[in-house]
């Protein structure tokens, strides 16, 4: 599967689009859409300015490197709305929090209901609860939940 329109909405619009490297909550540095960069990449793109398209082609880049984890991760069949919110879950948190997490668990016992209350554990930075995750979060799983 691929992300839909709905799921790289999301995405931009809880990210936001910043032109210039930025620290992230966790002091990560970051541009665009919430892409990280990494150290190969870190001494250009500090002092790189960046447009919305080329935000958007990094999103896209990174997001199918989601896109694949949650494909290969969930053994059971997904709708779309599923399969965006996880995306979008995964963009944020990490491949390896979402391999050890109880919601991956849930899904693939097919327990759909369960694993859509696991968004709300999933609201904080450096330890601390952010309101704009805890908005993420439900807005992750108003995705998950809608027919």
């Amino acid at each position: 599967m691929k992300t839909s329109e709905n799921g790289l909405n999301l995405i931009k619009q809880f990210e936001g689009f910043r032109s210039q490297c930025y620290l992230d909550a966790v002091q990560k540095p970051t541009i665009g859409y919430g892409t990280l960069i990494d150290t190969k990449e870190e001494q250009y793109l500090k002092t790189k300015v960046i447009n919305e398209s080329e935000a958007t082609q990094l999103l896209s880049y990174d997001l199918a490197k989601y896109e694949k984890v949650v494909d290969d991760l969930v053994t059971v069949d997904l709708t779309q709305n599923q399969f965006d919110a996880l995306c979008v879950f995964v963009y944020n948190i990490g491949l390896g929090n979402f391999k050890s997490s109880t919601m991956l668990k849930l899904i693939n016992q097919k327990k759909f209901t369960e694993a859509a209350n696991e968004f709300s554990r999933w609201n904080k930075a450096g330890g601390k609860v952010l309101a704009g995750l805890t908005r993420r979060r439900q807005a992750e799983k108003d995705l998950f939940i809608k027919s």
